[in-house]
């Protein structure tokens, strides 16, 4: 069997889901709903993943994060990036990630999406 020449590009599916962080100048932004949240380094920190857009059409502004005692509420809020203005966007979903910190652990609170209401 032959291996692919040096520079082939690969038809393989990425690992996993691309990890990005807000960048906080976008337009057009609205919340998007994530689908599932992990806690991290021992409740101190949320990994978040959810379905998304191509960059730089679709991109993170912001993550915003409510504690309270019983919950903790975290909204992603996505738009376009300022780049992507005379740009054809592709219209095919990317799972991405990002993690957030916490005030304080997670314990027994319960995470909350805030783009659900």
């Amino acid at each position: 069997m032959s291996s692919p020449a040096a520079g082939t590009p690969s038809t393989a599916p990425p690992s996993g889901p691309e990890t990005v962080k807000p960048e906080g100048d976008a337009v057009n932004v609205r919340e998007v709903r994530w689908t599932k949240a992990e806690p991290v380094s021992g409740g101190r920190k949320v990994r978040l993943t959810w379905w998304s857009g191509v960059a730089p059409c679709t991109v993170l502004d912001r993550v915003s994060v409510k504690e309270t005692a019983k919950n903790v509420t975290i909204t992603l809020y996505e738009g376009s990036s300022p780049k992507a203005r005379d740009m054809s966007c592709i219209m095919i979903a990317v799972e991405k990630t990002t993690t957030v910190d916490l005030d304080k652990a997670l314990g027994k609170r319960k995470l909350v999406d805030g783009a659900k209401r």
